[in-house]
């Protein structure tokens, strides 16, 4: 695309609301890793920004690309569907060796419900 005002306004407000999206809540993750107090608190608020974050910020970039039509929007759906599913398993390894440390040191602080 060679000029900006080809470019509909429907979509550029669509886009603008997916990035302003997914910066917010990848913005509240890193706020809430910040401020929480203990390595199990930490754990959801950086998930809930790296997948709904990327999530907004893929949306964007898939309604840029399509109504663009610069190039296929596969790119994004697979760093979508590959953010889906590591985030989550990547949450339950840390929380468990944590879990699993903390019981070997035998910590009063640890979790023993999870």
């Amino acid at each position: 695309m060679s000029n900006a005002a080809e470019f509909p306004l429907w979509a550029a407000i669509l886009v603008a609301f997916f990035v302003l999206l997914g910066s917010s809540l990848a913005l509240v993750g890193t706020i809430g890793f910040a401020k929480l107090q203990s390595f199990y608190e930490r754990l959801h608020a950086p998930t809930l920004g790296t997948s709904w974050g990327t999530g907004g910020i893929v949306m964007a970039s898939i309604i840029y690309f399509w109504v663009s039509g610069e190039r296929p929007v596969f790119h994004e759906i697979f760093i979508g569907i590959f953010m889906t599913v590591t985030t989550p398993v990547s949450l339950m390894l840390l929380g468990r060796a944590a879990l699993y440390r903390d019981r070997a040191e035998q910590d009063p602080n640890s979790r023993q419900s999870l």
